[in-house]
């Protein structure tokens, strides 16, 4: 049985100080049974979000990571750094990365490998634009975007990554996809994933979907067979709405 996974995506929010009043507030009660309750704050706020919600069950993620454990990356931070923090997932290859900081598949690749290699689990986003959402091309992004993220990793690997659907058209635009052609996306991914890796790792891998999730819909999303769990972003920020969003994955 697959355990679901609400991970909150914060971007660019939130100073130190108002991460660990977030904390303060949640971190009595997002400890729901049965439901992975994870946070991916920007870099200056980790280490102060590990500290707080020791203990809680709450988990905390960086939302990137450079494939070296260190050079002259300036802006980067490497896997050995996160883990010293006590991180423990990592967003990998979400679309803003690829839209505005020329993340490709292949860097997301490296940095997939780099995750594993120090022990942190990569939430991996894959998800069409709206143009070729349009052009009916949906299912051939996900499968170059899913297939390229997950070369050269072992079948055990990928039963333990985490992959996010999120369809580039529904971040942040208050859209989403439907419950029905979330699932009908992620079931893909799922096959595409037995194909690459094998049934039992096809079976074990979360897929989460990503894009506009609220409080008031994640019941209809985490109702779906292959639907393991949600990647949000602007619903994540307020700590009852991100209470709300873990409780409704239950």
């Amino acid at each position: 049985m697959r355990k679901p996974i609400i991970a909150g995506n914060w971007k660019m929010f939130k100073t130190n100080k108002e991460a660990a009043a977030f904390a303060e507030e949640v971190k009595g009660q997002a400890a729901v049974e049965g439901v992975e309750s994870v946070i991916c704050a920007p870099y200056t706020a980790l280490a102060t979000l590990v500290e707080a919600v020791k203990g809680t069950g709450i988990q905390v993620g960086a939302q990137n990571i450079h494939w070296e454990d260190n050079g002259a990356f300036t802006g980067e931070i490497s896997g050995e750094m996160l883990k010293e923090l006590g991180v423990t997932y990592v967003i990998i290859g979400h679309s803003e990365r690829r839209q505005y900081f020329g993340e490709t598949d292949e860097t997301v690749n490296k940095r997939t490998k780099a995750a594993f290699k120090h022990g942190l689990t990569p939430i991996v986003c894959v998800g069409e634009k709206l143009e070729e959402r349009e052009a009916g091309r949906t299912k051939d992004v996900c499968r170059e975007q899913t297939v390229k993220a997950l070369e050269g990793l072992s079948a055990e690997q990928v039963a333990q990554a985490v992959i996010a659907y999120e369809p580039v058209w529904a971040i942040g635009t208050g859209k989403s996809s439907t419950a029905e052609d979330a699932n009908e996306v992620i079931s893909y991914i799922r096959e595409l994933v037995k194909e690459q890796a094998g049934a039992e790792a096809a079976a074990a891998v979360r897929i989460q979907y990503g894009g506009s999730v609220k409080p008031n819909n994640i019941k209809e999303y985490m109702a779906k067979e292959d639907i393991d769990g949600a990647l949000v972003g602007g619903a994540s920020l307020e700590p009852a709405s991100y209470l709300q969003l873990v409780e409704g994955a239950k």
